[in-house]
């Protein structure tokens, strides 16, 4: 795959992120793919966790988007830098995303915060 490819791939992740396509999102994931703290807990665990865990999160957050501030490929991932608004009037907070891929699926994200 190439590096653009890749990049287009996460990029259509956080269209649907923030369209809170929550089942959209989740079926760019592998089965077993996961969202996970930086070398931490995985937060939410398989397709099936993604795509509940991030229904939940957008049922609290309805206002919930992220605005890319930078993206890099390096090697065989993709690499963001996000600004993360969970209410118009809540603080924002920044995020680093490292998405790892399987295929032409995102099979890993890892977030530091």
């Amino acid at each position: 795959m190439t590096p653009e490819t890749r990049l287009a791939i996460v990029e259509r992740l956080m269209a649907l992120y923030n369209a809170q396509d929550a089942d959209g999102y989740a079926e760019m994931m592998t089965e077993a793919g996961c969202e996970a703290t930086y070398r931490g807990a995985v937060l939410r665990e398989g397709r099936e966790g993604v795509r509940a865990g991030l229904k939940a999160m957008f049922a609290e957050f309805p206002e919930n988007r992220a605005l890319v501030k930078a993206s890099y490929v390096v090697g065989d991932k993709v690499v963001l830098h996000e600004e993360v608004f969970r209410s118009a009037a809540s603080v924002p907070f920044e995020v680093i995303s490292i998405y790892c891929f399987e295929g032409d699926l995102v099979e890993r994200v890892e977030f530091v915060r």
